[in-house]
């Protein structure tokens, strides 16, 4: 009885946030700080009525999980009510100030384990202790340090910690995607990009590998979690993968790369590219523009690997009676296209991203009320809203307890401290700053959720690259795509661990075949320093030039490391592969004329070896 209650409150909760989010974003709007503190709160109420103290099996909540909750409600109902009081003294809290500002810290450390477990409340902890003991640190990053009172009230009682820009952008923009990927699914667009994907590449060489490729990039454009979406889509594609024979490391990687790439790849790429915005207050537009030539390159990179796998062992393609005809599937499922090109089309007519959710949303609601089959009942509603109320509850909980992090910063200079031992320890030499910087991306990310290590990195190391030279967006943009690559990077690849479980792989292995399938991606933000053409900043002959060169080098890549081109390559054709590969991802007009003298060489010969039809060899076409 008491779990029923529980739960029944955690839904009744979900779907007033959602239904609040979607009331005030464009018609009632709220002053920033008090429609933060209600997303929070409601957040916290859901999170400790749903997710228990320990992890382990059997665990329930309890009583003293809903007094929690109910003093999660109380926090946020504090700021809401007494707004106005603490705006009058601001900067000089009195005693119920700090006692709820406390009180508030500690729910949200909390509620964070609670939701994604102990990582990130440490690492905040960590930064919250920071401030508190600087006057005994030594050296470059030490600092006069500040007292409880000062602590909670920074946390607390500004827009420069709990309330700050993070958890501003879930609530003003990413909630409504949030929303928009839960109408999409609960009218049938979720089954729409699967059959999409199989009706386009179910038939060819290794299909369902193919199929999981192009179905999780374009869930994943809408959802912009890597986890969610292989759990997803891979309890489709994963058995479908061993069923035609890949091994189960190989099905368990595809998929963790095909998911976790969804981050990367506009028009929504996540909760990051959303903050990114606010913190460079560069146009998302602009962003999405930046990102897409290498998207382009991460998931050409999988698609290459995938094929020449299926190549080399000899897999086949389903039965074409699975396989829907793709006319049935436009016809069926055209109701889907029209949001999302409308989402794209107001990005680029200069609307705000939020204005552009909330249309898209109205189009979806009335496009699928034109067939029966799509229209959406009252239930599929309701459901909608408790879906994005639940799912976001996380993202809120991260983004609460990294925007600590980020008043941390704020409080003792650390961005300036970093920037300047960054600098000590490159010297002059850019590219020594960019692999410390990648280090620490991908070191944060085995422990961080991509959004909260995006906003460490973006604090802290973010401008001591733009110190050293590199632009502002391109700067973000590499922190922002190595701490998405963690999900994919072992020891602790966390996409590679949840595809591993379905496929019943070994999680270490899937993740390295997974990071060799999309090695490129290791490549591409270096590049993008260096020759700004792969994120369009370029005259257009040489934006596509470069572009072509690159999407050659990553056939050559992916044929070295697959060890097949057009037929089995032996450790010479291998090496010269690779070599291609260099030559023609290195955009120079000299290196790319070689590179592609070699590729095509290559291409001749093995096309001429297998003309003669030698015995034991498998043949196929790129």
């Amino acid at each position: 009885m008491k779990e029923k209650i529980f739960q029944i409150s955690a839904t009744l909760a979900a779907v007033s946030m959602s239904a609040f989010i979607l009331v005030t974003s464009i018609s009632l709007p709220l002053v920033a700080m008090c429609q933060r503190a209600i997303v929070l709160m409601l957040s916290l109420f859901i999170i400790f009525l749903t997710c228990p103290w320990s992890k382990k099996k059997g665990a329930r909540t309890g009583f003293f999980d809903a007094f929690l909750a109910l003093a999660g409600l109380a926090v946020g109902a504090y700021v809401l009510f007494f707004f106005d009081e603490l705006v009058n003294r601001m900067g000089m809290p009195n005693t119920t100030d700090l006692i709820m500002g406390g009180i508030a810290v500690l729910l949200v450390l909390e509620g964070t384990r609670r939701a994604l477990g102990w990582p990130l409340p440490v690492v905040t902890g960590l930064f919250l202790l920071y401030n508190y003991f600087g006057e005994y640190i030594p050296g470059t990053f030490g600092h006069r340090g500040y007292d409880l009172g000062r602590i909670i009230n920074q946390m607390y009682l500004t827009t420069e910690g709990i309330f700050g820009v993070p958890l501003g952008v879930i609530v003003s923009i990413v909630y409504l995607f949030v929303l928009f990927g839960a109408f999409l699914e609960k009218s049938g667009g979720g089954n729409f990009f699967i059959n999409f994907a199989v009706a386009l590449a179910g038939r060819a060489r290794g299909g369902p590998a193919k199929i999981a490729v192009i179905g999780s990039g374009l869930m994943g454009t809408i959802s912009g979690s890597s986890i969610a979406n292989a759990m997803t889509v891979g309890s489709f594609t994963i058995p479908l993968m061993k069923r035609i024979g890949y091994r189960p490391e190989f099905a368990a990687a595809v998929e963790a790369g095909a998911s976790t790439g969804g981050q990367i790849m506009p028009p929504v790429m996540g909760a990051g590219a959303f903050i990114m915005s606010e913190f460079t207050q560069i146009p998302y537009l602009k962003i999405i523009a930046a990102a897409a030539i290498p998207a382009i390159l991460y998931y050409f990179c999988l698609y290459m690997n995938v094929h020449f796998e299926a190549c080399r062992t000899g897999l086949k393609g389903l039965p074409p009676e699975e396989v829907p005809r793709m006319k049935k599937v436009f016809a069926d499922g055209w109701v889907y296209i029209v949001p999302i090109l409308a989402l794209v089309t107001i990005l680029v007519l200069g609307y705000s991203p939020a204005r552009a959710a909330y249309i898209s949303i109205a189009l979806l609601i009335a496009a699928s009320m034109v067939r029966a089959s799509t229209r959406m009942k009252p239930v599929d509603f309701w459901n909608a809203l408790r879906d994005a109320g639940m799912t976001a509850i996380a993202v809120v909980a991260a983004c609460a307890c990294a925007g600590m992090i980020v008043g941390s910063v704020s409080m003792t200079g650390l961005g300036l401290k970093f920037s300047n031992v960054i600098g000590s320890l490159a010297g002059d030499k850019q590219i020594l700053a960019l692999l410390l910087t990648m280090f620490a991306s991908l070191i944060l990310g085995m422990a961080l959720p991509t959004t909260a290590n995006y906003i460490v990195q973006a604090s802290i190391a973010a401008p001591a690259l733009v110190a050293l030279g590199i632009p502002v967006l391109t700067a973000h943009l590499f922190v922002f795509y190595f701490g998405v690559f963690a999900d994919i990077t072992p020891p602790v690849a966390l996409a590679a661990y949840a595809t591993a479980g379905i496929a019943q792989a070994n999680p270490m292995v899937s993740g390295l075949i997974a990071s060799k399938n999309v090695l490129v991606a290791y490549l591409v933000p270096f590049l993008f320093v260096y020759y700004p053409a792969l994120m369009g900043k370029a005259p257009l002959g040489d934006i596509i030039l470069v572009t072509a060169a690159a999407l050659l080098g990553v056939v050559a890549l992916s044929a070295a490391f697959s060890g097949y081109f057009q037929r089995r390559c032996n450790a010479l054709e291998r090496f010269l592969l690779l070599g291609a590969a260099g030559l023609l991802i290195y955009p120079e007009y000299l290196t790319g004329a070689l590179g592609l003298s070699v590729l095509i060489a290559l291409f001749i010969w093995q096309g001429l070896k297998n003309k003669k039809d030698l015995p034991g060899e498998v043949t196929g076409k790129v």
